[in-house]
Protein backbone atom coordinates (compact mmCIF):
# COMPACT_ATOMS: atom_id res chain seq x y z
CA UNK A 1 0.00 0.00 0.00
CA UNK A 2 1.28 3.67 -0.74
CA UNK A 3 2.21 5.66 2.05
CA UNK A 4 0.28 9.32 1.95
CA UNK A 5 -2.28 8.90 -0.25
CA UNK A 6 -5.19 7.22 1.55
CA UNK A 7 -7.81 9.31 3.47
CA UNK A 8 -7.71 9.08 7.28
CA UNK A 9 -9.95 6.33 8.61
CA UNK A 10 -11.40 7.12 11.88
CA UNK A 11 -14.38 6.34 14.44
CA UNK A 12 -17.23 8.59 14.17
CA UNK A 13 -20.88 8.70 15.34
CA UNK A 14 -24.05 8.51 12.92
CA UNK A 15 -27.29 10.29 14.39
CA UNK A 16 -30.50 8.81 12.86
CA UNK A 17 -33.40 11.30 11.81
CA UNK A 18 -35.54 9.72 15.33
CA UNK A 19 -32.52 10.41 17.50
CA UNK A 20 -30.49 7.22 17.80
CA UNK A 21 -27.14 6.71 17.40
CA UNK A 22 -24.29 4.29 16.69
CA UNK A 23 -20.58 4.69 15.90
CA UNK A 24 -18.70 3.21 12.39
CA UNK A 25 -15.46 3.89 11.45
CA UNK A 26 -15.51 6.40 8.32
CA UNK A 27 -13.17 9.08 6.15
CA UNK A 28 -16.14 11.86 7.01
CA UNK A 29 -14.92 15.08 9.41
CA UNK A 30 -12.29 13.90 11.83
CA UNK A 31 -12.26 11.38 15.16
CA UNK A 32 -15.24 11.73 17.14
CA UNK A 33 -17.28 13.87 14.58
CA UNK A 34 -21.30 13.39 14.89
CA UNK A 35 -22.66 12.75 11.29
CA UNK A 36 -26.28 13.76 11.63
CA UNK A 37 -28.78 12.17 8.50
CA UNK A 38 -31.38 14.37 6.91
CA UNK A 39 -32.79 11.31 5.43
CA UNK A 40 -32.04 7.08 6.64
CA UNK A 41 -34.31 3.65 6.23
CA UNK A 42 -36.89 4.93 9.06
CA UNK A 43 -37.91 8.08 7.41
CA UNK A 44 -36.94 7.52 3.47
CA UNK A 45 -39.85 6.81 1.43
CA UNK A 46 -38.70 4.50 -0.90
CA UNK A 47 -38.20 2.17 2.79
CA UNK A 48 -41.61 3.21 4.49
CA UNK A 49 -43.77 2.43 1.37
CA UNK A 50 -45.06 6.12 0.54
CA UNK A 51 -43.29 6.31 -2.75
CA UNK A 52 -46.34 4.03 -3.65
CA UNK A 53 -48.66 7.39 -4.01
CA UNK A 54 -46.20 8.53 -6.94
CA UNK A 55 -46.99 6.07 -9.16
CA UNK A 56 -50.16 6.33 -11.63
CA UNK A 57 -50.11 3.54 -13.97
CA UNK A 58 -53.17 4.36 -15.89
CA UNK A 59 -53.04 8.09 -16.04
CA UNK A 60 -49.53 7.92 -17.85
CA UNK A 61 -50.71 5.67 -20.46
CA UNK A 62 -53.85 7.38 -21.26
CA UNK A 63 -52.02 11.04 -20.91
CA UNK A 64 -49.56 9.71 -23.79
CA UNK A 65 -52.21 8.08 -25.89
CA UNK A 66 -54.12 11.74 -25.61
CA UNK A 67 -50.92 13.28 -26.80
CA UNK A 68 -50.03 11.12 -29.32
CA UNK A 69 -52.51 8.52 -30.21
CA UNK A 70 -53.28 10.37 -33.83
CA UNK A 71 -49.95 9.63 -34.78
CA UNK A 72 -49.31 7.34 -37.34
CA UNK A 73 -47.46 5.80 -40.45
CA UNK A 74 -48.64 6.52 -43.34
CA UNK A 75 -47.35 4.58 -46.40
CA UNK A 76 -47.72 6.50 -49.72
Amino acid sequence: MKTDIHPDYHMITVKMTDGTEFQTRSTYGKEGDTLSLDVDPKSHPAWTGGTRNLIDTGGRIDRFNKRFGGLTLKKD
